[in-house]
């Protein structure tokens, strides 16, 4: 479907709405609240869905559903990203009115990484068919791993990305604790202010890194990771690159005004791990059966859309263990 000059066309597009998004409605650090994170998080689904319908009128019904289908399974993947997100900003002190800043590169750091890992995969099965075997049996490994209770947390102690940049950069120090980066427990707002407002700062004559960009790098890290996930997902159900590459930005576009409108209260969402299991795990079997079994599009997406919602429901209706005892 994607031609050269859709391709460049999609892209101007999303760098002409990012500078909007950075250079006039945030161009002052604040905090997000409730009410503005639901006005921008309905702007980007609206986006999303506008350039879906012209998909449907200019493509037909076919790309259509695939790209809906890719972008549901890409939002709800990006869920994860979402917990950790909370992780990340929690681990390094990140004042609320400077996440948005780390969200926003974050989110055009991604939108550059995964160009380049879905141009690799779309070139590794074009020429190799058979790796999309690989990336079923992967798909099925990450569900399982999820179904048995594998935890996606972030730890910067524990985490090889962080230990990494610890070892390459300098890491500035904040005004009142003495320590260099760590939460910023005890300290003097105003006096670390400067530190956590920029990604470098100048320490006697020296760039160090400061809090801010230690937040990014771990971003760009986890979502990495989820990556490894959701292109291949994506890749389950359609094989066009522009629709896979599509579903994947127009879905992570919209991610920073999810963190704000619903980061606090995914934790409550205690089946939701289970459900994005069963949708791996569906997918994954769907792309090692596709020789003998097709399974059309319209069918992924009612299965990917009913495990999801049950999952998401019964979070909502059914107590916690806790609550059950309280109760």
């Amino acid at each position: 479907m994607g031609t050269p000059a859709l391709w460049v066309g999609f892209n101007a597009a999303v760098v002409v709405l990012l500078a909007i998004d950075l250079g006039v409605f945030n161009r002052r650090a604040h905090i997000i609240s409730i009410r503005e994170a639901a006005l921008y998080s309905a702007i980007w689904v609206a986006i999303s869905l506008g350039f879906n319908y012209w998909i449907l009128r200019t493509h037909g019904t076919a790309p259509a559903v695939e790209f809906f289908t890719g972008y549901l399974i890409e939002n709800s993947l990006s869920l994860d990203n979402v917990l950790v997100f909370v992780l990340v900003f929690r681990a390094f002190g990140i004042q609320p009115k400077f996440q948005y800043r780390v969200l926003f590169w974050g989110i055009f750091g991604a939108f550059v990484l995964r160009g380049l890992l879905i141009g690799a995969g779309a070139a590794l099965i074009d020429r190799f068919a058979w790796i999309l075997y690989g990336f079923g049996a992967l798909l099925i490994f990450a569900g399982v791993r999820i179904l048995m209770g594998a935890q996606r947390e972030f730890r910067p102690e524990q985490n090889h990305l962080m230990r990494w940049a610890r070892r390459f950069f300098r890491i500035a120090e904040i005004p009142g604790t003495g320590d260099p980066i760590a939460a910023t427990n005890g300290a003097d707002a105003s006096a670390s202010e400067h530190v956590h407002r920029h990604f470098l700062v100048r320490e006697n004559g020296r760039l160090a890194a400061t809090p801010l960009l230690l937040a990014l790098i771990a971003v760009e890290g986890a979502d990495l990771i989820f990556a490894i996930d959701s292109i291949p997902a994506v890749f389950g159900i359609t094989r066009d690159p522009f629709i896979v590459y599509t579903s994947n930005i127009c879905a992570i576009l919209g991610l920073r005004s999810f963190y704000f409108l619903i980061g606090s209260a995914l934790r409550r969402l205690r089946y939701l791990d289970d459900g994005l299991s069963a949708v791996l795990i569906f997918i994954g079997g769907k792309m090692l059966a596709e020789p003998w079994v097709h399974v059309p599009t319209h069918i992924s997406l009612l299965v990917v859309g009913a495990v999801l919602g049950v999952s998401m429901i019964a979070s909502l209706i059914v107590p916690s263990d806790s609550q059950a005892e309280n109760g």
